[in-house]
């Protein structure tokens, strides 16, 4: 047995260290619990109550409604909605039409926005209503034929030739085409996630994939849910891969009710946490500590919390101790990404906890860390390297990217670019995080697209862009700029430039001015020493 696999000594026999996986479809998780559990509360969103037989028959809906538009197996349906029940119903629909749900950040702004749908090719969307002018200003540049309008307020606004969801959901004759699967080839999601070449990349998640994954997670922390009794905080956004697999797709597998927020308002999720008492607790680390700093968090009720998997950002020691003091909660730290569904570790609720490690792989997932230099050789324990994954989890490819594809993906294991380190224990340690992605606020933050709109700025000469540690959003944007010579620009104008073309948690938040970058001899700008030196603001 080689260091990475040490971690399978930890599994008792009660959990599986490999899971056997059904010949199903994602779509079949709703059918099933819906058809066990008819009566069980799905959803919970502001007070109102979905039951997951209504859930169940507002999806079929969907389905017929998408059908009569003509939608066929594997068109791309794009979402772009915050956590609503709307966003349940429409990606569950989606997917039982055959269609490929292409998840958009609501934050998206209009270039960001028109290249995922033109990248896509969906011809369908489902929108907010506040987000409608957005998504009409790239309409004539893209393939979208239908739009159809969420208002999460009563008396929505009219949208021209458009249709309200509510409209749509009447277009379906009430019957639902069957559709052939083929789960382990047949794509579910496109996760869009960034890519060295300053290009998103849709992620091309299978059924299969999904489905793993929600099945791996129940193994690993099966003894820890009481199944049709949970229930869940749903905070952390679905259109994000952690939100769509450990709050939606895990809430229904489990029979759980998702008590669902379409944002993360301090005040607002602790009167929702005194309310309905919410069992489980899936966030990312600025989410704790902004609970935790709370004057009186503990007269919210936060006691009701028995899990919490973190993930997106390192956990701090200190504040997961000070949090858990305060809950009884136990925070399990885990590691994913989109391409692989995305889960493959996890600090085990039925063994060690090792502060400042992810923890040891789910079932059936394998991983070694190999040598930087050729990839190849697995390194010892405490060595690092490049940590490679294999499992029924990992992606079927980038889409419309074989070159991308072939580079991340080789026999079989999914090579993730980020540096780390097992100890005798299997347990994994990430060093470096993946090509200089940045993360803030769970937010995943690729510098080269802040960099291309800081380029097009008539007074930059050269940009680059880092994080740099933020106590609570766990990292800020800085950027460095070298202006052209003779031109002159301020760190207000630059912000406010960034605020026009960039999603909101994108924007630089500190910003400073060189005469010159640090670079190698080649003229390559070296990221690190910047990041490696004291922060200015």
């Amino acid at each position: 047995m080689t260091q990475a696999n040490a971690w399978l000594a930890h599994y008792p026999e009660s959990i599986a260290k490999t899971v056997d996986l059904p010949n199903k479809t994602v779509s079949h998780i709703l059918q099933e619990t819906a058809e066990k559990y008819p009566t069980n509360n799905a959803l919970s969103f502001y007070g109102k109550k979905i039951i997951y037989k209504e859930l169940s028959s507002l999806v079929y809906s969907f389905t017929s409604a998408l059908q009569q538009n003509q939608v066929q197996k594997g068109d791309r349906v794009a979402i772009m909605l915050p956590n609503c029940p709307q966003y349940v119903v429409s990606y569950y629909g989606a997917l039982t039409a055959g269609a490929i749900v292409t998840q958009v950040n609501p934050m998206s702004v209009e270039r960001e926005l028109e290249y995922i749908l033109k990248d896509s090719g969906a011809e369908t969307i489902v929108v907010l209503d506040a987000l409608y002018p957005r998504v009409k200003s790239v309409q004539a540049r893209t393939n979208l034929k239908n739009i159809i309008v969420v208002s999460l307020q009563p008396a929505g606004q009219e949208f021209a030739s458009d249709r309200s969801f509510e409209s749509f959901l009447t277009e379906g004759n009430g019957n639902v085409i069957p559709i052939e699967f083929e789960p382990e080839h047949d794509v579910a999601v496109l996760q869009y996630t960034g890519g060295t070449t300053g290009r998103s990349k849709g992620a091309m998640l299978t059924h299969r994939n999904i489905l793993a994954n929600v099945i791996q997670c129940y193994e690993f922390f099966k003894h820890e849910f009481q199944v049709g009794k949970e229930r869940c905080l749903t905070v952390i956004p679905l259109f994000h891969v952690f939100g769509m697999s450990s709050c939606m797709n895990l809430s229904i597998y489990t029979a759980s009710e998702s008590i669902m927020l379409p944002r993360f308002d301090l005040e607002e999720v602790l009167n929702t946490i005194k309310n309905e008492q919410p069992t489980t607790f899936p966030g990312v680390p600025t989410m704790y500590v902004a609970i935790t700093n709370h004057p009186r968090a503990e007269e919210y009720g936060i006691s009701s919390i028995r899990t919490c998997n973190s993930g997106s950002a390192p956990m701090p020691i200190e504040l997961m101790r000070e949090f858990e003091g305060k809950t009884s909660a136990k925070i399990l730290e885990g590691y994913g990404l989109s391409e692989a569904s995305p889960t493959t570790h996890c600090n085990p609720p039925f063994a060690d906890r090792k502060p400042g490690s992810v923890g040891i792989g789910v079932p059936s997932t394998e991983y070694k860390i190999v040598d930087l230099a050729t990839g190849t050789a697995e390194v010892s324990a405490g060595e690092l390297g490049e940590v490679i994954i294999k499992g029924p989890q990992i992606m079927k490819g980038y889409w419309n990217m074989p070159e991308e594809t072939a580079n991340t993906l080789r026999d079989g294991w999914l090579y993730t670019g980020d540096i780390a380190k097992v100890d005798e224990d299997g347990y994994l340690y990430i060093i470096d995080r993946k090509k200089d992605m940045i993360i803030a606020s769970g937010y995943n933050i690729y510098p080269r697209d802040i960099e291309e709109v800081l380029y097009e700025h008539p007074s930059v000469q050269e940009a680059v862009v880092i994080g740099v540690p933020d106590p609570y959003r766990g990292e800020d944007v800085k950027a460095v700029i070298v202006l052209k010579a003779g031109k002159r620009a301020t760190n207000e104008e630059i912000i406010q430039y960034c605020k026009q073309n960039l999603a909101a948690y994108k924007v630089p938040r500190i910003v400073e001015f060189r005469d010159q970058l640090p670079k190698t001899g080649v003229g390559k700008i070296l990221r690190r020493t910047l990041r490696e030196e004291k922060v200015k603001k």
